[in-house]
């Protein structure tokens, strides 16, 4: 067990957890502020390892469904101050168990702390992993989908007052746009708890030690910008990635659009990139990359924007004229199966490539 009493630990976590989340995952002020006050009411986050949950009761998973766009006009006064903590006063009625751990939807530096908080709130653990590996726009991009795990019973409460329970749901397209067209009746947002597990589900589901990696990932941040060292280089060594480009924002253009931030950015190599251009098509996250055309990062592989400082920047923060480090890394190797590409390759979001590694990619580029 792992046990996050301090602030230096959940700035680590936050850190971390927002550089994983590849552009999206949630606002990283809202999560730092979310664990901040769980420490100040003197509560712990525990975290487990999934051997270590009780065998007793259920996992369930906590999370946020909407666009990580700033704030839209349509956004409604507040009727349900903390819908998370609705949905799963509803949840545990509707399974009629005791409900022993939560898990993390996907790793970000808002929608982890989520899963966290709402933890501690309740005395119980939150498990070190989730079930992506990394942020991902849909629903669709949960590890239970390719293991035919549903995701009903589920609850979505809506800041605005909706509470709808899904007792089942046709196929995940359905029950996608049922959370999201909540979200956009919300004005804003919308909270889940899903996915109730037994032990013996979770086992295979959760994609492992993700929450721990964060934090050493943070952590080593902060330590290299304290050392003088330089961050990026230490992002790469944690994640055994590469650093596949540096260069300053030319151009970048979202919309809100059916709850999702869409979008392009477009790069200007400086220093060995001078010349060259690299371009990011954005679903709430980074999901497809090239440089100067030919693709470097195709999904489920992990692409992120990182200031000098090793600072990841979010889609919502991304400006042009920003100078920026590109980092590309591996998803886990449940995404790069046949069934994980279903829901989270290329043609997943319309384009028309077969899905290549980026180890392998980044040979050519």
């Amino acid at each position: 067990m792992i046990e996050i009493k301090t602030e230096d630990q959940i700035k680590a976590l936050v850190l971390g957890a927002t550089i994983l989340g590849t552009g999206g995952g949630g606002s990283p002020a809202d999560g730092l502020k979310m664990l901040s006050d769980v420490l100040r009411k003197g509560k712990t986050i525990k975290l487990v390892d999934v051997e270590e949950i009780p065998k007793d009761g259920f996992v369930v998973v906590p999370y946020d469904v909407g666009s990580i766009a700033p704030d839209i006009k349509t956004k409604k006064p507040v009727r349900i101050k903390e819908p998370i903590r609705r949905a799963f006063e509803e949840m545990e009625r509707i399974i009629g168990g005791k409900i022993v751990a939560v898990v993390a939807s996907e790793i970000g530096g808002g929608n982890t702390p989520v899963a966290l908080s709402i933890a501690a709130e309740l005395g119980i653990p939150a498990v070190d992993g989730d079930l992506l590996g990394r942020a991902a726009p849909e629903l669709h991009q949960c590890t239970v989908n390719i293991l035919g795990i549903p995701m009903y019973p589920s609850v979505i409460v809506g800041e605005s007052g909706n509470v709808v329970v899904v007792r089942e749901y046709a196929d995940i397209d359905d029950y996608e746009a049922i959370a999201r067209y909540l979200s956009v009746l919300s004005g804003k947002y919308v909270s889940v708890v899903d996915t109730p597990m037994d032990y013996d589900k979770a086992s295979k589901a959760v994609v492992r030690k993700t929450i721990s990696t964060s934090i050493r990932l943070g952590e080593e941040v902060i330590r290299a910008r304290n050392e003088n060292r330089n961050p990026i280089d230490v992002v790469v060594n944690v994640l055994n990635g590469w650093k596949i480009f540096e260069g300053i924002v030319d151009k970048y253009k979202w919309r809100d659009e059916g709850g999702f931030l869409k979008g392009e950015a477009f790069i200007k190599g400086v220093g060995e990139f001078s010349g060259r251009i690299l371009r990011s098509w954005i679903k709430n996250e980074h999901i497809m990359v090239w440089i100067d055309d030919k693709p470097v990062v195709m999904p489920p592989d992990m692409f992120m924007l990182l200031r000098d400082d090793g600072e990841p920047i979010t889609n919502t923060e991304l400006r042009e004229g920003d100078k920026v480090c590109g980092v590309a890394t591996k998803a886990p190797a449940i995404w790069r199966t046949p069934e994980g590409l279903k829901y989270f390759g290329p043609r997943h979001f319309g384009f028309d490539y077969d899905y290549t590694p980026v180890e392998e990619l980044v040979k050519v580029v």
